[in-house]
């Protein structure tokens, strides 16, 4: 009977504006009550093809993102998992310039409030990272070095590679330069984040976690390596993820971010079989598209 005599006297076109004000403003309240009640953690490897992005949100409504995956569909992922009123990220972790890595955080940096970047400052030879290195010098950025953490009231992030400065420098891979990082919430769950880093540069943080016990060293825990969930060095390339590594690891599931029927062939069949044989679950990407962890 409202709509009726809405209908009569404010003549179809006002009705159906009425109708969209009221439509948007209960999903503006959904977004809004959905962004104040929200108690999990929510950690998303979005499908971005081939390449790495991965999203953090936490109970207390910080945004984490690592890594921005190729082209503009990371900001797909972004508009799923965000309020559609909220612009600011906290943090974002690049591993490494690669396109695959960094094209989509140019993107994220032109559409969202970015308080805080965290990078280890080498130099690419792409337009792409060298676009991200004027960026960057222009709005400023962390240098990420192992050691560090960074610490929020339910969580920390703890930073194991690189341990030298690469800021300003340029190297002949720049996946031997990946930043490696570990997301722990509460001391329960546990996330590591390997960006492209080879078995070498696992090699290198295992290193630093057995010098830093042999030392005694107060800080040793930021070298803790043992997970629930591991990011699969490299897309899941044979040349990453050492038995050595995942002994220390021991992961419960292994991610691999990969594009599907990508023309490097990842993952490659003996990462695969190594998960397998330490009895680790694996989720890909290319076949099961977001990977979404609710804790």
């Amino acid at each position: 009977m409202v709509v009726l005599l809405l209908s009569s006297k404010m003549g179809k076109r006002k009705v159906l504006l009425v109708f969209a004000i009221l439509i948007a403003l209960n999903i503006f309240s959904w977004n809004f009550f959905f962004f104040l009640q929200n108690e999990e953690l929510r950690v998303v490897f979005f499908d971005v093809g081939q390449g790495d992005a991965i999203f953090i949100r936490t109970p207390q409504n910080h945004y984490i993102l690592i890594d921005g995956g190729p082209g503009e569909v990371v900001l797909e992922g972004l508009g799923r998992e965000m309020p559609f009123f909220y612009n600011s990220i906290d943090l974002v972790i690049l591993t490494h310039p690669h396109d695959d890595h960094v094209s989509g955080l140019l993107e994220v940096l032109d559409r969202y409030n970015v308080k805080n970047v965290l990078c280890s400052g080498v130099s690419g030879s792409a337009s792409v990272a060298q676009r991200w290195e004027e960026t960057i010098r222009e709005r400023g950025y962390r240098q990420a070095r192992a050691g560090q953490r960074i610490k929020a009231n339910e969580f920390y992030i703890d930073i194991l590679y690189p341990a030298e400065s690469f800021a300003g420098e340029t190297v002949d891979d720049l996946n031997k330069v990946s930043v490696i990082s570990r997301f722990v919430f509460k001391e329960e769950y546990s996330f590591l984040f390997t960006g492209d880093a080879y078995a070498g540069q696992e090699k290198e943080v295992l290193s630093y976690r057995e010098k830093c016990e042999e030392e005694e060293r107060a800080w040793c825990d930021v070298f803790s390596l043992e997970s629930d969930v591991l990011k699969v060095g490299h897309h899941g390339s044979k040349t990453s993820t050492s038995e050595e590594f995942l002994d220390v690891v021991s992961p419960k599931v292994a991610v691999v971010m990969a594009g599907k029927d990508n023309r490097y062939g990842h993952p490659h069949r003996e990462v695969l079989e190594r998960l397998e044989n330490y009895k680790v679950e694996i989720m890909r990407t290319d076949r099961d598209g977001d990977v979404i962890f609710e804790l």
